[in-house]
């Protein structure tokens, strides 16, 4: 095939442009190279190389394939002032779902940016670098929006994001960058350095990034600083009613209150509506008095006003330090075969702040804490202890629960290739080795130790010298084996000190083990009237393997009840590993060329073949057509079956301390035996107190062998047919529109406590045994959850579905400036999720237009997030730009469009009826809140200072000051909000600046 300079110009800058950049993780560190070629090589033609697009092995000259992918060059990337790919890629409309960046993950996220096409989650996105599979998300971007098991294997399902490296870079970049709010806080600075070289014996690019971001507390903002919940009722402590809803805006938080709470002891208080009380709380009178020991007539009612504000100590965005490095070199060791070898090293620092830590006896807030009724401070005279009276309160002294994560990720990947030529065809291959480990440490500190506790908390006496002794008067315990200390009020000062004295610093260290090779070959086989068949085939193997080591006071006692020495944190060691031989093989045939309204007609055919140790073998074909009826037009299908693999933790995955929220009890008020309701009174006066009070239960998750669930992949196709539109007498317009069909079944999940809760009801019976209640002659203790076990199993069936659509146009040049205009949109029409197909407790619920409260059965079954993550699936998610430029001037302006939702309710008190608030057709109830469409304007502008090879950018993010949406804490665990899909800092200012030598 041959063009003129032209054409051969602008292939070449586009395939550079699908997603080159100079550095790994580096966003805009580098230039687009658009050198004008002279007027002579205008005229003289040339044959274009072949190259490699994203979706598929075989080489060719079209960039447009019946793949479609979404482009993110350059020019993009360093117009929107991010410094983290991450970033870049989790504003695209095909990313939607639950998310994590590390940076809005207050307790919780690894230091990686994890995202997730089409809604289905990180685990079913692959990431790759160079098309290699990666341990780690290091640096920028073609995204291909179809399933492409066959091409890749596991875990592309949604799609595929690769992350391209700059090859043959020539000369050095210096760039530094910075960033504040409009509120003076959440700076970030950074700052990096490229270096490339090319000879006629191969080429080098070498470079290093550092960036340091600043955290930001929600008391730094008015929508965050207090925890808001919703009430159906204006109960004692409310602030604003919403009009006509009967709903009250509830400041405060959580029960677990600083001044402590004490439930189901007999008391003499009544509540203002003349109930019992059931729930007392120390008075502030006598917490600030530091009274000890405390009396019956120190305590009141439980009320709102009680209520601990845990909001203001959180953070909105969380500290981190990135620093990357990497190294990418070929070496021509002939003029057929080269050796190429690319280096790439993250490490990265975050932290995460909570509120200081629960500790407590019973039901929800069982951390393992016991209090004798011998303690010399106990005013109540009872034992609290598991299954028995109610304890719960805040360990404040300890400090807030902080949490320092490093996170460090290496990768090899090295071998040779080369070409050869067989018949007249040309034909390359590849042989290679990647390797790749990762290195997490995390620390927790301000976790109480519950074993000093629970002696401290034990029995103690007035000895002779009038001062407080652990033990009794006939066993006496020494000082020097235990300071008794007053739960009942911690603001006493020598309960502070036990609580200070108590809490030490535990560790988790893990390690991930990735290694693999591959050999790979592609070519033509012969020739067709329509053009060349071409063939690309390969092998590899790759070994996986995971390794952690957990502190002893965070490891799991199973005899205690699941509980820890350290009481909240809790997990085990996870060891374990996996292999698998993969073989692939893909075919390009041209059917018919250059004919009436064909001006060429192809089909794509793949198989791959995999075979894992731990679950069997699975084959996965595709199928791709691309027809051009004229040559403006490409008419493109792609259809393939998808599958993932279970994970090393999905597997392996030993017991983690969770905290989940139940939307409803099918329990409540029950008056009939159900296997569910073990130890629940039947005499219809049960109410799930965890359930009333919008609090978290206690669980565990766990992997499927521990469960006992045998466990295999997920299996399913994807569908996709769109068309690429290019007028020939509009130049400078193209668009593009597909329409896609993802669905997925025996997908691999963590059940949720209100799934495993809903299912026993429903009879099935294998997820009985997960549910613990408390036995109790207690009637307010008797029934309530104690704990759940949420097991990996393959469960349920996703099916999405919508429309991407883009559009560009690079208007002719004026006087005033160049002009260009793009959109690129994903409407999705479809996210229906089936928790268990054919089973009894199945329910099917569609998540577009609706954000999944946390804690409602539509967020426990969401594929894209942690558990605890807010589920968002916009209808519409676009992002639409205007750009300018003139001379050494340019601009952009970027508008980013996501369309309304609504909130159901994950808090039976807000008045939605059924079990989880959601009925199939979407949210039902009498109260359900209503959001708007939200638009964020970006702008910014740069300038090219020649002389001395600068440039300069400036811009502002969130330009109007949009503030997030208020959703409540009812509906979100952080801020009020989602902090994943809106912005959450406001206005925000960046410069940088940018040397070439």
């Amino acid at each position: 095939m041959r063009l003129d300079r032209s054409e051969l110009s602008k292939a070449v800058q586009t395939a550079l442009s699908l997603g080159a950049v100079a550095a790994v993780g580096v966003a805009g560190s580098a230039f687009a190279q658009n050198a004008t070629p002279s007027q002579n090589d205008q005229k003289q033609p040339q044959t274009l190389q072949t190259i490699v697009v994203t979706g598929s092995h075989i080489r060719r000259v079209d960039l447009e394939t019946s793949n479609p992918v979404v482009a993110v060059t350059a020019q993009q990337i360093q117009a929107t002032g991010k410094l983290t790919l991450g970033d870049v890629i989790q504003n695209l409309p095909v990313i939607t779902g639950g998310v994590e960046n590390p940076r809005v993950n207050n307790g919780g996220g690894s230091g990686q940016t994890l995202v997730g096409l089409r809604g289905l989650g990180s685990s079913r996105t692959l990431v790759l670098v160079d098309g290699q599979r990666v341990v780690s998300f290091q640096g920028g971007i073609e995204v291909l929006t179809d399933g492409a098991s066959a091409v890749y294997g596991s875990d592309a399902i949604g799609g595929v994001i690769n992350i391209i490296l700059k090859s043959n870079y020539q000369g050095a970049q210096f760039q530094v960058n910075y960033g504040i709010s409009d509120r003076d806080d959440g700076e970030r600075k950074g700052a990096s350095f490229v270096f490339g070289q090319t000879s006629d014996k191969g080429s080098i690019l070498a470079g290093v990034e550092y960036n340091q971001f600043s955290p930001v507390y929600q008391a730094q903002r008015n929508y965050s600083k207090d925890a808001l919940s919703l009430s159906a009722t204006n109960t004692d402590g409310s602030s604003v009613a919403l009009p006509g809803s009967g709903v009250a805006v509830v400041p405060g938080g959580s029960s677990y209150a600083a001044r402590d709470s004490i439930y189901g002891v007999a008391n003499p208080y009544t509540n203002p509506n003349g109930t019992p009380c059931t729930k007392l709380s120390l008075n502030p009178s006598a917490a600030q008095a530091g009274t000890s020991p405390t009396t019956m007539a120190d305590y009141h009612c439980f009320t709102n006003d009680d209520k601990y504000n845990y909001a203001s100590v959180n953070l909105l965005m969380t500290p981190q330090e990135r620093t990357n490095a990497f190294f990418k070199g070929t070496y021509h060791l002939s003029d057929s075969v080269d050796f190429y070898a690319t280096v790439n090293h993250l490490k990265s620092t975050s932290a995460s702040n909570l509120a200081p830590a629960v500790f407590g006896t019973s039901g929800p807030f069982d951390t393992g804490f016991k209090i004798s009724k011998d303690n010399y401070y106990n005013p109540f005279g009872v034992d609290f202890s598991p299954h028995g009276n109610i304890y719960a309160a805040r360990a404040f002294p300890s400090g807030d629960r902080h949490f320092a994560n490093t996170f460090t990720s290496d990768q090899l990947v090295a071998g040779f290739k080369g070409n050869f030529n067989i018949l007249d065809q040309n034909w390359s291959w590849d042989v290679g080795y990647n390797y790749g480990h990762i290195s997490q440490l995390i620390t927790n500190y301000g976790l109480p130790n519950q074993n000093i506790l629970n002696l401290a908390a034990g029995p103690s006496f007035l000895n002779s010298d009038g001062v407080v002794q652990c033990g009794t008067a006939a066993n006496p315990i020494s000082f020097s084996d235990c300071t008794p200390f007053d739960p009942f009020n911690l603001f006493n000062s020598n309960s502070q000190a036990v609580l200070q004295s108590a809490a030490a610093p535990a560790m988790v260290n893990v390690f991930y083990l990735s290694r693999a090779a591959h050999a790979d070959i592609s070519g033509g086989l012969f020739d067709l009237p329509a053009g060349l068949v071409s063939l690309a085939a390969g092998v590899s193997y790759r070994k996986e393997y995971t390794n952690n080591t957990v502190s002893n006071d965070l490891l799991i006692n199973k005899a205690a009840g699941y509980t820890c020495t350290l009481g909240s944190a809790c997990t085990s060691k996870l060891q374990g590993g996996y292999n698998v031989k993969e073989a692939y093989a893909e075919v390009f045939i041209p059917i018919l060329k250059d004919l009436p309204f064909v001006r060429a007609l192809n089909v794509t055919l793949g198989d791959r073949y995999s075979k894992y140790n731990t679950f069997g073998s699975t084959n996965n074909w595709k199928i791709g057509v691309e027809y051009r009826p004229i040559d403006d037009l490409l008419l493109r299908g792609t259809v393939s079956t998808i599958f993932r693999a279970p994970t090393i933790s999905n597997v392996f995955g030993a017991p983690v301390s969770s905290a989940p929220l139940l939307s409803a009890d099918p329990c409540d008020h029950i008056t009939v035996a159900n296997p569910a309701c073990v130890n629940v009174p039947l005499d219809g006066s049960f109410v799930d107190a965890a359930v009333a009070a919008g609090q978290q239960i206690k669980a565990i998750t766990t992997g499927s062998t521990f469960a006992g669930f045998p466990l295999g992949p997920e299996s399913g196709k994807s569908f996709d047919f769109g068309a690429v539109y290019s007028p020939h007498f509009v130049p400078g317009l193209s668009a593009t529109v597909d329409v896609w069909r993802i669905y997925l079944d025996n997908v691999i999940t963590t059940v949720g406590a209100q799934s495993v809760l809903n299912m026993c009801f429903a009879g099935q019976t294998v997820y009985c045994s997960m549910i613990q209640r408390t036995a109790s002659a207690n009637p307010a203790l008797a029934g309530q959850p104690s704990l759940f076990i949420l097991p990996t199993a393959n469960l349920g069936r996703f099916d999405v579905k919508g429309v991407d659509f883009s559009a560009n146009y690079k208007l002719p040049q004026f006087s005033f400036g160049q002009f260009n205009v793009g959109v690129n949109a994903t409407y999705m029409k479809q996210a229906k999720i089936q928790s268990a197909p054919g089973q009894p407790g199945n329910s099917t619920l569609n998540y577009v237009g609706i954000m999944a409260s946390t804690g409602s059965s539509l967020q426990a079954s969401c594929p894209g997030g942690a558990p605890g993550a807010i589920c968002y699936f916009p209808r519409v998610r676009a992002v639409g730009t205007l750009g300018w430029q003139l001379g050494p001037w340019d601009a952009q302006w970027t508008m980013q469009y996501i369309s309304h939702f609504d909130v159901g309710s994950a808090d039976p008190r807000q008045g939605a009826t059924g079990a989880t608030g959601f009925t199939p057709s979407g949210p039902a109830g009498p109260y359900v809140l209503h959001y708007g469409a939200y638009v964020y304007n970006n702008v910014t502008v740069g300038y090219n200072i020649e002389p001395i090879n600068s440039r300069i950018d400036v811009g502002v993010d969130n330009v109007f000051d949009k503030q997030p949406p208020v959703i409540y804490a009812n509906n979100s665990q952080n801020a009020n909000t989602d902090p994943n899909d809106f912005d959450t800092l406001g206005r925000y200012y960046f410069a940088r600046f940018t040397v070439k030598f």
